[in-house]
């Protein structure tokens, strides 16, 4: 099964980027569709965006659709969430979660979510 380890959490202003990676290892990586969720204190985890297992498709929730942009590189094992515009209320912990998803052209709802990383503080002032 794979393993997920994010990085490039940190404090950022407003209007700032970040860009957050997630390394995967074991399992076979080109096979998980891979998505990032967030959870901000008091609030329940919210599901951000998701990828295919090629790349070819993503999904944007939206909150961050225009702001955020998942991008995967398989042969490097990793994934990566460009953050831009940045406002306070994204501060939250960001998670990279996967799941061996047999469909190619189908993105995984947030229950079909089933590894996760420890997760990245980002912190957004204003």
């Amino acid at each position: 099964q794979v393993q997920l380890v994010e990085s490039g959490g940190g404090l950022v202003q407003a209007g700032g980027s970040l860009r957050l990676s997630c390394s995967a290892s074991g399992g076979t990586f080109s096979s998980y569709a891979m998505g990032w969720f967030r959870q901000a204190p008091g609030k329940e985890r919210e599901f951000l965006t998701a990828i295919t297992r090629s790349g070819g498709i993503t999904y944007y929730a939206d909150s961050v659709k225009g702001r955020f942009t998942i991008s995967r590189d398989n042969a490097k094992k990793m994934v990566y969430l460009q953050m831009n515009s940045l406002k306070p209320e994204d501060t939250a912990v960001y998670y990279c979660a996967a799941t061996n998803y047999r469909y190619e052209f189908n993105i995984p709802a947030p229950n079909e979510f089933h590894y996760w990383g420890q997760g990245t503080q980002v912190t957004v002032s204003s």
